[in-house]
């Protein structure tokens, strides 16, 4: 009775998150609308992130590059050959499973902070390979590319950008979907297993190698898929938008959002977004400083993340209700 309580009112709770998202582009301004859309952006990115770090354990600081790659691939399809930017969406997709799966070949033999430094290189080399003389005809060089803002289809009687917030809402939704349903299967329990006991896993008869290769392989898919989606809301990508930084950056997203927690990459999304401008209105002269400060409030105040905050928070509450239910009854018997 209590589990499908609890099931229930999670039900609930994700399609009231769902109905106020959608809600959302024609309530706000244009300028918060386009802030909440790359939210949703980031949202995707740290899912796959999560995935490779939280549940399976691989530690990559270059998932920056495999964004970027998404966000090129739908430039170069869309200036160069007029393709539909919803196509590019998938296809994007694909490409970076493909370099993520062979980057995760020779990753294999490579651990914990061996990984990270690998990834790291990958992350710092991007944008440098972006300006390379030889791809310049196709990635623009320092100049980058300019994207045209894709207009809302069918004749529907809504702006630019709360159509491509509604787009890039249902790639959401979907990738969502997606990732739930392989968490919870086996090779989401795999994942998990390898990360936590690796030898285990292994004499278990999991084929080591292949899940890790493929973890790397979907978590690159969820990169490009968002370096697609954001290229697109942006409308323009340049090498210097591609830095370690952003690698960084989608690493503390995770971290500060819950690892190994599908809600904790909204939590993120929301600071990797949003934080850094707040910052910045509070001190214009140390922002940085600022941001410092509120990264070292949330890793002490929320260690498990804020995503295990709400779960802490949410237990205390739902078991506290339970006790005084239980007592009235009892008073009453």
């Amino acid at each position: 009775m209590g589990g499908l309580y609890v099931n229930r009112t999670r039900l609930i709770l994700v399609a009231l998150v769902v109905v106020l998202a959608c809600a959302l582009p024609f309530v706000l301004s244009s300028y918060r609308v386009f802030q909440f859309n790359m939210v949703l952006v980031y949202a995707i990115v740290l899912l796959g992130l999560n995935m490779l770090t939280g549940f399976n354990g691989q530690i990559s600081l270059g998932h920056g590059a495999f964004y970027a790659i998404g966000a090129y691939v739908a430039a170069v399809l869309m200036d160069h050959w007029g393709v539909p930017y919803w196509v590019t969406v998938p296809v994007a997709g694909v490409i970076c499973f493909i370099a993520g799966f062979l980057f995760g070949l020779p990753a294999l033999r490579l651990h914990g902070h061996y990984l990270a430094l690998a990834t790291f290189a990958l992350g710092i080399s991007m944008p440098q390979i972006l300006k390379y003389k030889g791809l310049e005809e196709w990635t623009g060089g320092v100049q980058g590319i300019v994207i045209l803002k894709p207009e809302a289809p069918f004749g529907l009687n809504i702006s630019q950008d709360q159509w491509l917030y509604l787009f890039t809402l249902i790639i959401a939704l979907v990738m969502f979907w997606l990732a739930w349903n392989l968490l919870r299967g086996r090779i989401g329990r795999a994942m998990v297993a390898i990360r936590d006991h690796p030898i285990a896993a292994e004499a278990m008869g999991i084929d080591v190698a292949a899940v890790k290769t493929l973890t790397f392989g979907v978590s690159a898919l969820y990169a490009g898929v968002g370096g697609a989606l954001g290229a697109i809301v942006v409308q323009f990508v340049a090498p210097d938008s591609f830095v370690a930084l952003v690698s960084i950056t989608f690493l503390i997203g995770i971290v500060i959002g819950g690892l190994a927690s599908i809600s904790g990459v909204i939590y993120g999304a929301l600071f990797i977004q949003f934080v850094p401008n707040i910052a910045d209105e509070i001190s214009k002269a140390a922002p940085w400083a600022v941001y410092g400060l509120f990264l070292l409030a949330f890793i002490f105040l929320a260690p498990a993340g804020i995503a295990g905050f709400v779960r802490a928070l949410w237990a205390r509450l739902t078991t506290g209700s339970t006790r005084k239910k239980r007592a009235a009854q009892t008073q009453e018997t």
